[in-house]
């Protein structure tokens, strides 16, 4: 079928809205016409970095309807609403044991730009178009997914803004309700406050946190901060030496630390925060070649953790809809953070995100967006 897709040409040139075929699903695939999309800063590093050689469909936090699905999907049916997340496989031991976001074949099913069968599922004149992304390739009017990748939405959420829910916010506030499960009372310090960062703050407070520090440098971002459940912000322009911003706060150090920025300096500097026994969480995507923060002998004499997170650890049949059941009751209001813009607008909100005029953009397929 033919569909509107958001292609990707390769490093430092925007992103061009054109018709493209789409395959029709196989047996194990299903069609989501795509209600709305997230922007990811995961989408923007594989652009720039060509990690998929372009052309290639991005896009792995789309929200839409079922439209059609292969004869082996039991898990969904046509007209079902569903949110879009990571694909793993089902099988395999990590999987078994709940760990989807470590599945032993999670690159090649997310970052190869293929089907399981080196195929591309999106064409057009000039040839094949690099697309599964995530298992999604959701930067368009329609995607192929997959069982593993669909969570159903309930009626009463607004299907549009749960696409996000399937990375960065279940990536922030796993980071905090499950990779590093916080324990009520103790200290966090989360740098960066970009999507995933506010998600983990959120994440804190249901956590039952007694300090959290967020460090950034965009004032708005650091009230909302404060208003989703931080007790503290730090502007690193203003406090040059982060471990005494954060031990004018909490003397000892604090419990755990959680980066979203992927800055090798940032990130040395965190480790100079923890309190003995702290554990460090890495979600940032870093420059390739980037040495683990901190010095051996150092982490050895406190007994610290620097822990590797993916997708908040998270097992999205379990996960998501707990994070739907926050957001329902008011405790996770990832709402507050969006601005949309229409699919056609893409190049401009992903500028707009980058000046920090707004701190998550979901693209809209039918409307014309709205901007506060």
């Amino acid at each position: 079928m033919d569909v509107q897709a958001a292609v990707a040409q390769g490093a430092g040139k925007p992103f061009v809205i054109r018709s493209v075929e789409l395959d029709d699903p196989r047996d194990d695939e299903i069609l989501v016409r795509v209600v709305g999309v997230g922007v990811c800063h995961t989408d923007l590093v594989f652009k720039e970095s060509e990690a998929i050689a372009p052309p290639v469909v991005l896009g792995h936090e789309g929200a839409g309807v079922v439209e059609r699905v292969g004869a082996k999907v039991t898990k969904v049916a046509v007209g079902d609403r569903v949110a879009m997340t990571f694909r793993s496989c089902g099988h395999c031991s990590r999987c078994d044991d709940g760990d989807a976001a470590y599945c032993r074949t999670m690159p090649q099913l997310n970052y190869a730009g293929v089907r399981s069968d080196g195929s591309k599922a999106i064409r057009d004149d000039a040839g094949p178009i690099g697309s599964n992304f995530f298992g999604q390739s959701s930067f368009a009017t329609h995607a192929l997914t997959y069982e593993r990748n669909v969570v159903k939405v309930p009626e009463d959420l607004p299907l549009e803004l749960m696409g996000p829910i399937g990375c960065g916010i279940q990536t922030g506030a796993g980071g905090i309700m499950r990779s590093l499960a916080c324990k009520a009372g103790s200290s966090l310090l989360i740098t960066g406050g970009g999507p995933v960062g506010l998600s983990a703050v959120m994440g804190a407070k249901l956590q039952g946190c007694r300090i959290v520090i967020l460090v950034e440098p965009h004032p708005a971002r650091r009230a909302l901060a404060l208003e989703f459940g931080a007790t503290h912000t730090i502007d690193p322009k203003a406090e040059t030496d982060l471990a005494a911003a954060v031990r004018a706060i909490a003397p000892e150090g604090v419990d755990y630390a959680f980066d979203t920025t992927g800055v090798p300096t940032v990130q040395s500097a965190v480790m100079d925060t923890l309190a003995s026994k702290g554990v460090f969480g890495i979600v940032g995507v870093s420059p390739r070649g980037s040495p683990p923060p901190g010095d051996i002998n150092r982490i050895m004499t406190f007994g610290y953790t620097i822990k590797g997170i993916i997708e908040g650890d998270s097992d999205p049949d379990v996960f998501l809809p707990e994070l739907m059941d926050h957001h329902r009751r008011g405790d996770l209001p990832f709402d507050r953070m969006i601005t949309c813009f229409p699919f056609s607008q893409i190049n401009e909100a992903i500028a707009a995100q980058h000046r920090g005029e707004c701190v998550k953009v979901v693209l809209l397929m039918d409307t014309q967006g709205t901007r506060p």
